[in-house]
């Protein structure tokens, strides 16, 4: 193919063909081997920092690829298909980049064999097609009423390639009573597992093993007045989203006064509403008053009198769960439909307690046992902000994962099991087909390998002998019945070997590995159909402009 670099009369640059192509790789590759390293139980961790100086250490895929500032735009598509992964399954965001930039470099060698673009598209699609289908009907190991056990190993395989891998036991039970307490039903029935319903804080101090599961949701947040109640059982909560200060007039509103007592007069009137108003809430039996915005003093003095707890600027985002974890109703204002100011007891939440607890140095507030819905907190420690913010991001992984195979009921054997058996299915599978599809599809089987291979790199074993060790499984299971149980034969990085990763506990949803090869896919394809690239020259700005003048004296007569 012929490869031209011409400037255009739009005022532009213009490159097609095999350049094009051989940059788009490239670019892809770049962003793919940044991540290399972080895949698997033994990957390490990068280290990045921003332009303003502030340090991540992580080893999330998605988090390093987000950091970076990627300028190509075929290497945007690569960290969009990380976030992508990252929002519909919540792990193996690494594991995706790596497939689809290696799927780009066999693409890109069948390209130079004079092998057309959509022939290896066609073969790319129905390769992924194939895949999808036979670990539906071969490697997954579904459970209509799931074990603990499984859901276990699911998180703490999601975790061994985190900072908190050594404690995965810990936190794994931690995550599966998390995700168990959160527990909704929608309308048709299904059972749903919302990963936001967890509430994750950070207090730094204390070692990771310190940290805890909170029946009931934890606030950042503080009782107004030291004079309060700091524990309030048989909780009555209201909610509220409007100002508890001294009423005044809005901006714009005059009033003129003849007699200098009626100023006066508004002034008390004023003091009066907001006390009128505060009784209307009290008088509902309230014990604690949670609001968006501010209470001032004279508010806080009522609710000290009531012995009510008041806490303010919650944020309203944590209201609403607040609200929908305890029944209340987050009221937004007074005003009924008659015109009157009023505040209903229906609009109470109710728990079984509410305190305020001091962790490391920070105060917390935790409204334990709602009553309306259950509810879970998770209170991390850690040594410093660093460890805290990726021990964050572990969690929330192995959260997402749990979520997965509690609604999906499957999951896969890890270890590069999976890529590995569809990498011989797809071969046998290539030489089955007479058209020309049978290179791509060969092609993309000898990249499904990468994801093993990487994984013994980086756990300093041999790769090519671990790797062929696994395809000879593989190949037995599928050509002898008598073996078919090899199937679920991964690698274990730790002591250089090949074992049954079902056996093992490594598992992991299916939903991430069919969503991985569908993503990696359609990511390589829409790179591959890019055969031209035309980038428009930016502007130049026009130096006659008025401070130019003024520096140069052209202004002065």
């Amino acid at each position: 193919m012929s490869s031209q670099q011409k400037t255009l009369a739009l005022g532009g640059e213009r490159v097609s063909g095999a350049e094009v192509r051989k940059q788009n790789v490239t670019a892809a590759v770049a962003v793919a081997n940044v991540v290399k390293s972080s895949l698997g139980p033994v990957g390490l961790d990068k280290m990045l920092v921003d332009d303003v100086g502030d340090v991540t250490v992580t080893n999330d895929g998605a988090t390093i690829v987000s950091m970076l500032e990627v300028e190509h735009p075929a290497a945007k598509i690569l960290v969009e298909l990380a976030q992508l992964q990252d929002q519909e399954v919540g792990d193996g965001t690494t594991t995706v980049v790596i497939l689809a930039s290696e799927l780009l470099k066999c693409a890109d060698q069948l390209v130079k064999e004079k092998i057309h673009p959509t022939s290896i598209i066609s073969g790319f699609r129905l390769a992924s097609k194939e895949a999808v289908r036979y670990i539906k009907e071969n490697m997954v190991i579904s459970s209509d009423d799931l074990d603990t056990d499984i859901l276990l190993n699911s998180a703490k395989t999601s975790m061994s390639s985190k900072i908190i891998g050594a404690e995965s036991d810990f936190f794994a039970n931690m995550v599966v009573n998390a995700m168990q307490a959160v527990k909704r039903t929608n309308s048709k029935g299904d059972a749903r597992y919302p990963v936001k319903a967890v509430n994750i804080l950070k207090a730094h101090g204390g070692s990771a093993k310190e940290s805890r599961l909170i029946d009931g949701y934890a606030l950042n947040c503080t009782v107004a007045s030291q004079q309060m109640p700091k524990r309030v059982e048989n909780a009555k909560i209201a909610c509220l989203d409007f100002d508890l200060r001294k009423a005044r007039m809005k901006m714009g509103v005059h009033v003129l006064v003849d007699n200098p007592d009626n100023l006066e007069e508004i002034r008390q009137r004023e003091s009066d509403l907001t006390k009128e108003r505060i009784n209307l809430i009290l008088a509902t039996g309230v014990n604690v008053v949670l609001t968006t915005q501010g209470i001032d003093d004279l508010c806080l003095k009522y609710l000290v009198e009531g012995g009510v707890m008041g806490v303010r600027r919650v944020l309203k985002e944590d209201m609403k769960r607040i609200a929908r974890a305890t029944g209340a109703t987050m009221v937004m204002t007074l005003a009924n439909m008659e015109g009157d100011e009023a505040y209903e007891a229906s609009s109470l939440g109710h728990a079984q307690l509410v305190e305020q607890e001091r962790v490391c140095d920070d105060e917390l507030l935790v409204i334990s046992k709602p009553k309306a819905k259950s509810s879970a907190s998770i209170i991390l420690r850690g040594a410093n902000l660093f460890m805290l913010d990726e021990m964050e991001r572990a969690v929330h992984d192995a959260l997402c994962v749990v979520k997965r195979v509690l609604e999906s009921k499957t999951v896969v054997p890890g270890g590069g099991a999976v890529e590995a058996a569809l990498s011989i299915y797809l071969e046998n599978y290539a030489t089955s087909l007479s058209s020309r599809e049978q290179l791509a599809i060969a092609e993309f089987a000898k990249a499904l390998l990468v994801i093993p291979k990487t994984l013994a790199v980086n756990a300093a074993c041999d790769a090519t002998e671990l790797v062929a060790k696994l395809r000879a499984f593989h190949n037995a299971s599928q050509t002898d019945e008598s073996k078919a149980a090899l199937k679920w034969v991964g690698l274990d990085l730790t002591s250089g070997q090949v074992r049954d990763s079902k056996a093992a506990g490594v598992l992991e949803p299916a939903m991430s590995k069919i969503k991985s090869i569908k993503f990696a896919t359609e990511a390589a394809i829409s790179i591959l159909r890019i055969d031209d690239m035309i980038k428009i020259t930016p502007k130049q700005e026009d130096g006659n402009n008025y401070g130019n003048a003024v520096r140069s004296g052209q202004l002065n007569g």
